[in-house]
């Protein structure tokens, strides 16, 4: 992990993802860009971030690439922005990886350590699920999706197949995600902050 900083430059955080993913430890390196105090284009940070499975949703891993819960003023030092909730407030964005196992490999633990946990590392999320266990939810954001790798069904009142290459927008819809197929899908979602009318 490289970060390059310097206490004599003022950086403005433009983030650039260069998607390098470690298959082993499912890492993926995040490259930050700002500029100094004298107008040049630097580097502010390279680093690698992980990922993390939550325990209530075994087997789905997700990575944190960047967040920020109201718009930014730049310059800035290039630094991660204030981030809360799982899913992004009005004016705020939040930036994911995601790797959803098959089906049938995901099986929740529900034990209340488990539960707590989860909301810990992904703070809000499990409010927003059915209590059915369906994984139906919606949050207030626009989720703009890119499918990476496998496929995966986007359920909604009706549904649809995604696979490599598709993009899906999710205009706050209830919906919930299922893959049909044996292989993981990896999915890059940039989320948001939206509001209901009702």
């Amino acid at each position: 992990m490289a970060t390059i900083r310097s206490a004599d430059k003022t950086v403005e955080a433009i983030l650039v993802f260069t998607h390098s993913i470690n298959k082993k430890t499912m890492a993926i390196r995040r490259v930050v860009t700002g500029h100094s105090s004298d107008g040049k284009s630097v580097i502010a940070s390279d680093e690698v971030v992980a990922g993390f499975e939550p325990p209530g949703i075994p087997g789905h891993v997700f990575h944190v690439l960047w967040g920020a819960d109201s718009p930014q003023t730049y310059p800035d030092d290039g630094a991660l922005p204030d981030h809360g909730a799982w899913f992004a407030p009005l004016g705020g964005v939040w930036f994911v990886a995601w790797t959803a196992p098959p089906d049938r490999a995901a099986i929740g633990d529900d034990a209340p350590e488990a539960l707590e946990e989860t909301e810990r590392l992904m703070p809000g999320l499990l409010g927003l699920m059915e209590p059915d266990t369906s994984g139906f939810h919606r949050s207030d954001t626009t989720d703009l999706i890119y499918i990476v790798s496998g496929r995966i069904m986007l359920q909604l009142d009706d549904g649809v197949e995604v696979k490599a290459g598709d993009v899906v927008i999710q205009n706050g819809t209830r919906h919930a995600w299922r893959n049909p197929g044996s292989e993981p899908c990896k999915i890059i979602g940039l989320l948001v902050g939206a509001e209901q009318s009702g």
